[in-house]
């Protein structure tokens, strides 16, 4: 099982980045790509809680019950995780700050779904051990945010692309 998850997840990684390689070289004539602003009030007070719920807490469980612990499962189950959201935020830096590209907005619809597959493999694969029901929950609070932030950014599209608002 660690295998197929360890080849799962290169192979996801290389499909992705291929992907967006290929799509932003494809549209590198359209116009460079800036963040309207100011940001939403709200921004702040999602983005924090994403953060805290999404990188450090499992980053902690990770170390906690992975390493000093030495639950091999959770090591498995929050390692490709942490690695897969990693190299989204390069990719959104690198497509953002780098090149200014619209290929940005695309980046969260590549990743998300991913995501929600791997909080799911997670929960399936963790035993049911008493001693792991923190992380088990985590990944459930993980696949209920992960999932909002994934509703968020399909209701910004109107915001990020400037689309004009009709008057009724």
């Amino acid at each position: 099982m660690i295998d197929y998850l360890f080849w799962e997840n290169v192979l996801f990684s290389l499909v992705a980045t291929v992907f967006l390689l290929i799509v932003d070289r494809a549209w590198k004539d359209l116009k460079p790509f800036e963040l309207p602003l100011p940001q939403p009030k709200w921004f702040n007070y999602w983005f924090v809680p994403v953060q805290i719920f999404g990188l450090f807490l499992p980053l902690v469980a990770l170390v906690w019950w992975g390493f000093v612990w030495g639950y091999q499962s959770v090591i498995v189950a929050l390692l490709p995780y942490l690695i897969i959201l990693v190299l989204q935020i390069a990719s959104e830096v690198y497509t953002l700050r780098k090149k200014s590209s619209v290929v940005w907005v695309m980046v969260p619809y590549v990743y998300l779904p991913y995501r929600f597959w791997q909080l799911y493999e997670a929960l399936n694969f963790l035993p049911s051990n008493p001693q792991l029901i923190w992380v088990r929950y985590l990944l459930m609070i993980n696949l209920i945010v992960w999932i909002a932030n994934y509703l968020l950014d399909i209701s910004q599209l109107p915001r990020l692309f400037r689309w004009p608002s009709s008057s009724v």
